[in-house]
This record gives structure tokens, sequence and C-alpha cells, in this order.
């Protein structure tokens, strides 16, 4: 929400040039936060994005996920 939205725009557009130079892996998570990303028209220049949230950096932590585990071959 404008004018809030200034510092989250920009630090994403900053983490996709760093991103872009090869000088960063950026990984991130949530609605909200992919929500800010298309906003800023840098969803896809990160190296990973998920809408996850909470599964999402659980998943970052080494954690088993159910529905991960459900879709592995027996």
């Amino acid at each position: 929400m404008p004018p809030f939205d200034r510092g989250t725009l920009t630090a994403a557009r900053h983490a996709a040039e760093r991103v872009k130079a090869g000088k960063l892996v950026a990984v991130a998570g949530g609605g909200d936060t992919v929500a800010a990303l298309n906003a800023a028209r840098v969803v896809s220049d990160l190296t990973f994005v998920s809408t996850a949230g909470g599964a999402f950096l659980e998943w970052m932590e080494g954690k088993t996920l159910p529905g991960v585990e459900a879709l592995r071959p027996r």
C-alpha cells in the first residue's frame, strides 16, 4: 500500500539485481511476500520463490513435510 510499500519494493529490486549479477542466492516464501515480489516485478528474478509460507520455512530448516513425503516413490 503506497507509500508504505516503497522500502519493500526497493529491497526486492535490490535483491533481484544482486541475483542477476551472480552475487546473491535469494529465496523467498509466503503469499504476501510473493505479492510484494510481483508488485516489484522481480518474482522471476529470484533464485527460488514459494507460496508456502510457514511450510517453506520448515522445508528450509530441513524438516520433513507430509505432503512432500507422500509424493516420494516407494
